[in-house]
């Protein structure tokens, strides 16, 4: 096996991210546990595995990595919207509602504005309008 080094980790990175898009997430996570062991506080290498994590149904896994991302950006609106969904996809409306609140008001994007207002209106967490799988920037 070849040796690690930076610039691998970054072709890891992005080998990953496509990998994603092609909807290969258990690829794409393999990837990025190699790169997330050399480099444990790179955020951007998180937030791609928690939504890799996410497209694979592994919720708690996804809910973690999440958390981590907050922790270290708690102004990241993307991240809460994910955790939302997460939560949301877990049965767990009232803790989704939450960080889907947050996420409009850290940026008032359209999705995360309905994410929040239709949580909160019905209250059983049953919409699936969008998924952290595709980040809005």
């Amino acid at each position: 096996m070849p040796e690690s080094s930076p610039e691998t980790h970054v072709i890891d990175f992005r080998a990953a991210e496509q990998l994603l898009a092609a909807r290969d997430p258990r690829g794409a996570i393999q990837l990025l546990d190699s790169v997330i062991t050399a480099h444990p506080e790179n955020t951007a290498a998180r937030l791609l595995r928690a939504r890799a994590f996410f497209l694979a149904a592994q919720l708690r896994p996804a809910e973690l990595e999440f958390q981590i991302v907050l922790e270290r950006e708690p102004d990241n609106a993307f991240a809460h919207f994910a955790l939302g969904r997460t939560l949301e996809r877990a049965d767990r409306s009232e803790e989704a509602l939450r960080h889907f609140r947050l996420a409009a008001a850290l940026e008032p994007r359209p999705e995360f504005i309905e994410a929040a207002r239709f949580a909160r209106e019905t209250g059983d967490g049953e919409h699936d309008s969008g998924d952290p799988d595709h980040d809005p920037e």
